[in-house]
Formats: C-alpha cells, sequence, structure tokens
C-alpha cells in the first residue's frame, strides 16, 4: 500500500476517533466519570509517543541537544498559541462557566480545527519517518482525542447547538487532520527536508498537552481515590503505548521494513 493512502487512512481513523466521544456524550451526558479517566489514559499515551518514539527518532538524525532545543521550541510555541487562541479547553473547567455563547461556539470550532490541522502534520511527520512511527502517533492522537471531544461536544451542546449541527460541525472539523496531513506529507516528502526539527516540535507539543492541560487536573482531584485511580490509568497509558512501540518496531524489522 502506498504511504499517501497510510496517511489519508490513519488521519481518517483518527478524526473519526474524535468524533467516538462526542457521540457518546450526544448519546448520554453522564460520561464524565469516562472522560476523567481516558483524559488520564492519553495524557500517558502522549507521554509514551513522545519519549519512546519521537524523541529517539529525531535523535537518531542528529544531534540529541538540537532534537531537545526543537522540543523546548515547541513547548514555547503551543503555550504561545494556547495563550492567543485558547487552543484546547480545559478539562477542570465545566462548560457552565462560560457565559458568552456567541463567542464561545465559533472559539470552540476554530479551536478545534486548529488542533485537528496540527495532529495531521503529527501523523505526517510519523509517516515521514516511517509507517511505524506514522501509526504511532495516530495512536497517540487517537488516546486524546476522545476525552478532548467530549468537553468539545458539551460546551457546544451546552450552548445551545443542537446534537445533529454539533456532529456535523465536529466532523467538517475532523476532516481538518486529513487535509493537513496530506499536505506535509507531500510537501516533506517531495523537499526531503531534515525530519528532526519537525520530530522535536511535535514531541514538545505532546509533552505540553500532557503536562499542562491534563496532569494538572489530576493533582487538582478532590477525591483522593479518584486521583489514585487517574493515576493509574496515566501509567497504563505509558505502558500501552510503550508496548505498541515496542511491538511494531519489532514487527517492522521482522518483515525488513524501514525503520
Amino acid at each position: 500500500m502506498p504511504v499517501i493512502a497510510m496517511v489519508i487512512i490513519c488521519s481518517l481513523v483518527g478524526g473519526a476517533f474524535s468524533l467516538v466521544g462526542g457521540l457518546i456524550l450526544s448519546i448520554s451526558r453522564r460520561v464524565e466519570v469516562f472522560a476523567g479517566y481516558a483524559t488520564a489514559f492519553a495524557a500517558g499515551a502522549l507521554l509514551a509517543a513522545a519519549f519512546m518514539d519521537l524523541l529517539p527518532e529525531a535523535i537518531e538524525e542528529t544531534a540529541a541537544g538540537s532534537t531537545l532545543a526543537f522540543t523546548m521550541i515547541g513547548l514555547i510555541a503551543f503555550f504561545l498559541l494556547e495563550s492567543c487562541v485558547n487552543w484546547f479547553h480545559k478539562h477542570d473547567h465545566p462548560p457552565e462557566e462560560h457565559d458568552d455563547n456567541e463567542v464561545l461556539v465559533p472559539m470552540v470550532v476554530l479551536g478545534d480545527t486548529l488542533h485537528n490541522a496540527i495532529d495531521g502534520a503529527a501523523i505526517a511527520a510519523g509517516f515521514l519517518v516511517s509507517p511505524v512511527s506514522g501509526v504511532i502517533v495516530t495512536l497517540a492522537i487517537a488516546a486524546h482525542e476522545i476525552p478532548q471531544e467530549i468537553g468539545d461536544f458539551g460546551i457546544m451542546l451546552h450552548s445551545g447547538v443542537s446534537r445533529n449541527r454539533t456532529i456535523l460541525i465536529n466532523l467538517a472539523s475532523a476532516l481538518a487532520a486529513t487535509v493537513s496531513a496530506v499536505i506535509f506529507y507531500l510537501l516533506g516528502d517531495a523537499v526531503e527536508i531534515t525530519l528532526a526539527p519537525l520530530l522535536g516540535i511535535v514531541a514538545g507539543f505532546f509533552i505540553y498537552i500532557a503536562a499542562t492541560d491534563i496532569i494538572p487536573t489530576i493533582h487538582k482531584e478532590r477525591d483522593r481515590l479518584v486521583q489514585l485511580k487517574k493515576a493509574f490509568w496515566l501509567i497504563a497509558g505509558v505502558v500501552v503505548v510503550s508496548l505498541a512501540v515496542a511491538a511494531l518496531h519489532t514487527f517492522a524489522n521482522t518483515l525488513g521494513l524501514e525503520l
């Protein structure tokens, strides 16, 4: 199968996963517990993808110091972007805290679309390294998208947007990942850019989401038992994705695929 076809399929799969959480919410709004644990799992998945796959791949291409510098640039860049656009909706702020619905809904749509476009670029960066890395990045993004979309759907439904319209809006927004993935992959493949800086920036993106958007909410959990459970699911995310990284690389080596 051509790699570009895999990029399209995986970006569509990532978009489909982004809708799963919202569709669950559209059926039943009693998903707060699920969302909390899924969010913790996603944090672990993102950290494992960054530290067990993206950064090692980048360091193989260039010096460790240079790779980590780009990771730092990625962290700072996404901090500035979040400050300006409020891309990533904090999991500890329920929809009731937002009063200006006329401004809020467009911001949610804009933020979600930009977020999906960045996800698509990350998927493309993974596939520019190898199909295995592309699949790993897709898995990590999918794990994060489910809980994030629950928050987005919740805000839009609470703001008075109908369920059908909410689903259609998020479906269109999810396609931004596919468009972005195809564009970035074709550009990267044609220009033959150095991948290490891009991988370092994507790793910074993953670390930023986990460390600033998700983990602090676990610390703020008042119920100690729930906090312990969320910590368990975070560790589970690290373990599952780390094992997936090892298994996929072993499988690729067995088939003689280029890593």
